[in-house]
């Protein structure tokens, strides 16, 4: 598995937070390197350049303060800490690369080898977005995981990449699938094949819609008097 480890460093005290316990302290003062390694298990580097092995799930550690104390010892508190700062995943998740800008998304273990994005970078089915080149609004109907330079225009004999509109847009960029807004009042009867087509686009040239600065706006009641 890919793992993503902690620069072994120090931590910011707990003065502020009124924590007296000795080994607490000692787990966030100290500088320390953490690396997931799945299943619940970290290794964890020590200021002493030590590695200890800290089974999160089970309360344990390779360290002698665990194995001879039976304490729950700095090395595991640092992995808790850790986690709680969102610097190293949670036992059952692993860290992996967003697909679109590379930031580190925590996602379940037994899906790592899929295609993840970021909450900034993924745009969800149904959710409403705007097309930077035209300014027209369109909904997403789904992220498929491929690259632009990777998937064809139809009856354009050219990738997503190459289409001349979506110039300056990087080529490795994830496609978005999305729906034109289907006219309102078109009766079922005149719904045409048009209405309902998927264009594909590249993520960037994508932005979701900027909030109203009105949020009255956001209903179709009226506020009352």
């Amino acid at each position: 598995m890919n793992t993503t480890a902690s620069r072994k460093v120090s931590l910011a005290p707990l003065a502020d937070t009124g924590e007296a316990d000795p080994r607490s302290q000692r787990a966030r003062a100290e500088r320390m390197a953490v690396t997931p390694l799945g299943g619940g298990l970290y290794e964890v580097e020590s200021q002493s350049d030590h590695t200890y092995f800290a089974d999160l799930i089970g309360g344990r550690c390779t360290c002698p303060d665990h194995m001879m104390r039976g304490v729950r010892c700095k090395h595991l508190r640092r992995v808790a800490i850790e986690i709680n700062e969102g610097r190293v995943p949670p036992p059952g998740k692993e860290a992996v690369g967003c697909a679109r800008c590379e930031s580190d998304v925590f996602v379940d273990e037994q899906k790592a080898d899929a295609i993840h994005f970021c909450d900034h970078c993924e745009l969800h089915p149904g959710e409403p977005v705007i097309d930077r080149n035209t300014g027209d609004l369109m909904v997403v109907v789904r992220m498929p995981g491929f690259r632009a330079d990777s998937v064809e225009v139809p009856d354009k004999d050219c990738t997503v990449a190459e289409y001349p509109a979506n110039e300056g847009y990087p080529a490795d960029d994830p496609v978005v699938e999305v729906l034109y807004p289907i006219p309102a009042g078109l009766r079922p009867e005149q719904l045409r094949p048009s209405h309902v087509r998927r264009y594909s686009f590249p993520r960037s040239r994508l932005r979701r819609p900027e909030p109203p600065d009105d949020q009255s706006e956001l209903t179709d009641f009226p506020e009352p008097n």
